[in-house]
């Protein structure tokens, strides 16, 4: 299979489980492990994966993720195939599959994470061997419960294991939509839990400066990476009503000039919105072109304090808090706090603090 980039895409966990539950239901039918079977993707696309037998009767898949950069590429998915009397269908999580622990995901709590587009497709796979009657399937990976450390797992409180995840069959190398979806899985655990406010941080280093400024220890932090738009967009559309948005000015000062996809390709506008600021406060012509010829961040933030302008970042985190609220019309109160990589607070907006306060009494 190849995408469009030329990048070649590859299986989800989710068809390696179908298939592996395939091969595991022909072998409690009595057939042997076959050596490859065919699956049926939700886009209707037939896909042939190779399987492996194992003498306890499951069959296993390899996850090949093409070339996307993927936590679980390589590792082994396996199966296994019960009959049972009546004509449903169970599903089990064995080892290195996880269980959900918290409301919010597209299961419900205490259910194995195996979302409803891989069931749909273990069960049609199942089926196409068993016809009406009864299973239980359980769905395992050795590797499963060292992989989900690298994944949103623990974030999602999905405890012991990988999910068996996708909505397509296959994997597209770099998909953002994958990201985007985890993102809102994870704000719609805080929401269904019914908190109103979070933290928000760009990334680990960004979530990690954040926690500390504010001593937040629990888990009402999302990270949004560079699609803070996002975050804000779902916070709003799941009933939450306030935000912290914590941040190094390399990721802030393009939400003050009302950029919300942050990335170093695509967002832009940091410089003009810092020198913007610092000719309406007055700063001399040559401290502007100073801060505008600076190559990066860390430049600016230097110069800045050099220059005696240390309180343009408060300016700057109100502005800021001011654009994500329009963004949704009000329907978010946001607080922003430009933090640097020391965890010092550089300037944030008045109700920042109360904001943390509040985040930091929750359960």
């Amino acid at each position: 299979m190849e995408s469009n980039k030329n990048l070649r895409e590859g299986y989800s966990t989710g068809s390696c489980a179908a298939a592996a539950a395939k091969a595991a239901a022909l072998r409690a039918m009595g057939a042997p492990c076959p050596a490859v079977v065919e699956i049926t993707t939700p886009e209707d696309k037939i896909f042939t994966l190779p399987v492996n037998g194992y003498h306890d009767g499951s069959c296993g898949v390899v996850k090949d993720a093409g070339d996307d950069i993927d936590a679980t590429d390589g590792i082994l998915i396996m199966a296994a195939v019960e009959l049972l009397p009546g004509g449903e269908i169970l599903f089990a999580a064995g080892e290195g599959v996880g269980s959900v622990t918290l409301p919010g995901l597209k299961l419900p709590v205490g259910e194995p994470a195996i979302n409803p587009v891989p069931r749909e497709m273990i069960e049609r796979a199942v089926r196409d061997v068993i016809g009406a009657r009864g299973a239980r399937v359980t769905i395992s990976s050795p590797q499963g419960r060292e992989v989900a450390k690298r994944t949103f797992n623990p974030r999602l409180g999905i405890v012991g294991g990988i999910s068996i995840l996708g909505t397509t069959g296959r994997v597209k190398p770099m998909d953002e939509a994958s990201l985007l979806e985890s993102m809102t899985l994870e704000i719609n655990t805080h929401a269904a839990a019914g908190e109103k406010i979070i933290a928000v941080a760009f990334a680990g280093m960004g979530e990690k400066a954040l926690r500390s400024a504010y001593r937040i220890t629990n888990r009402s932090v999302v990270q949004c990476g560079n699609y803070i738009g996002h975050a804000i967009d779902e916070s709003a559309r799941l009933g939450l009503k306030r935000l912290l948005i914590g941040g190094h000015p390399g990721k802030l000062l393009k939400v003050a000039a009302g950029t919300f996809s942050t990335h170093n390709r695509v967002g832009g506008g940091s410089k003009e919105a810092l020198c913007a600021q610092a000719a309406i406060a007055g700063a001399p012509p040559d401290t502007v072109k100073r801060l505008y010829e600076c190559s990066t961040s860390e430049e600016a933030l230097h110069a800045v304090r050099e220059s005696g302008l240390d309180f343009l970042w408060d300016i700057l985190a109100r502005i800021a808090a001011k654009r994500c609220a329009e963004r949704v019309f009000g329907d978010i109160e946001a607080a922003v706090a430009f933090i640097d990589n020391n965890a010092n607070i550089l300037g944030a907006t008045e109700n920042a603090t109360s904001f943390a306060e509040e985040i930091r009494n929750e359960k």
